[in-house]
Order: structure tokens, then sequence, then C-alpha cells
């Protein structure tokens, strides 16, 4: 696979964000990730799962929504991971200079959120209708997102896995909410973090076939 590699620093709702952005030759749609629960752009989950999905011809963006600075402040209390307004806010501000970058203008993006950077995608996709197309959430709390859910109008992929009791039941209650095309995965045997043999191989299987279903390119 032709791509090309690069790291940026993207401005963002009155901050300046790192990113990596991989791009497939010829892409064919583009996939921001939202990482939670004190997490970033080196997630060893999240960068397996672009991988695929480069394979698939989609750009990918993974970038830190936290300064360092906010990190260093979010590791000692661990508050601004669940800062949800602040999160979805720079998902939106991320997604808006994408779409206004001259290379990506013509490109359908999606979002694929993990763990609390899910909620901030979902948040996000009900704030952009006409920038974002397509949502995957990975381990998610959606009702973190609250009255938003209801705005979400893209459709949305929820992955939970088998053994996350809690978080798979707040999904099934999610399903209710969300108006657009909505489906419930529950990968066999998973824990929240998808670290069982095979999960998160599972996982890349159905984001990637719900992005290339939902942002290809009509023909």
């Amino acid at each position: 696979m032709n791509a090309v590699n690069q790291s940026l620093q993207i401005p963002a709702a009155g901050v300046v964000l790192e990113a990596d952005v991989v791009v497939p030759e010829p892409p064919r749609a583009l996939v921001l990730f939202a990482h939670g629960s004190g997490s970033g752009r080196h997630s060893p989950r999240n960068r397996r799962v672009a991988g695929e999905l480069q394979g698939a011809g989609l750009a990918t963006v993974l970038a830190d929504l936290l300064t360092p600075q906010e990190e260093q402040v979010d590791a000692r209390t661990g508050a601004l991971r669940f800062d949800i307004g602040l999160l979805s806010e720079r998902v939106a501000a991320l997604t808006d200079w994408l779409v206004g970058q001259e290379r990506f203008a013509d490109l359908r993006v999606g979002l694929f959120g993990a763990s609390t950077g899910a909620e901030a995608a979902l948040a996000a996709a009900a704030a952009r209708p006409a920038s974002v197309e397509a949502v995957v959430s990975r381990g998610g709390r959606p009702d973190l997102a609250g009255g938003l859910l209801r705005l979400v109008r893209q459709p949305t992929l929820l992955i939970v896995g088998e053994r996350d009791a809690t978080v798979l039941e707040l999904n099934r209650t999610a399903m209710d909410q969300l108006p657009g095309e909505t489906k419930l995965e529950v990968v066999p045997g998973a824990s929240h973090l998808f670290e069982e043999p095979g999960a998160l191989e599972e996982v890349t299987r159905l984001a990637r076939a719900w992005f290339v279903r939902h942002l290809s390119p009509a023909e």
C-alpha cells in the first residue's frame, strides 16, 4: 500500500493538537479517531484498527484531544478525560479543519470513538450533521452524550464486549434513542478493553466493514 504519513499540529477550539495522519493513495474516505480514558494518538488498540482501515483505502487521523499540559493535569486528576463537552468540541473542531483542507475536501468523513472518546464522537456527529457521515463506537458509554443522542442521524455502529455487562446494557438502551441506522455488535467473550485473543481483530473487521459500506464514494 502506498501511503503518505504525516505528523501535524492542528488548530482546534483555541488550542493546537498533535495528530498522526496516514493517507493511502488514492484515499476513498477519511476516519478521525476520538480517544478516551486518558488515551491518545499512540493508543496501540486504535493504531491497530487504523492500520486495517488504511489497508481498505481509508485515510486515518489519530489526534490527541488534550494538549501535553492538559494531559499532565489529567494524569493527576482524571477530570478532563470525562469532560465530554470539551472533548466533543475538539473532535468537531478537528473535523472542521480536516474538511477545510483541499486534499480532504471531497472525502466522506467517519468518526471512530473508543471508551469516553465514543461519547465525544457521537456528540460531535450531532453537532456536525453535514460533515460526519458514519460513526463507530468501541466500548463506549453513549449515555454520557445525554440528549445529543437523539440528534445523531448518521449510521452508527456500537461494538461492545460480551463480558462488559454494564456497558452492554447502556448501549442497548442507547439504541432506542439513536434515530438513524444503528447496529449493536457484541464481541463474544470480550471484556471492556478487548484484550482477549481475537477480540480486537473482530472489532477491526466490524469497523472496517461499516466504514467501507457507509463512506465509500458513490459509483
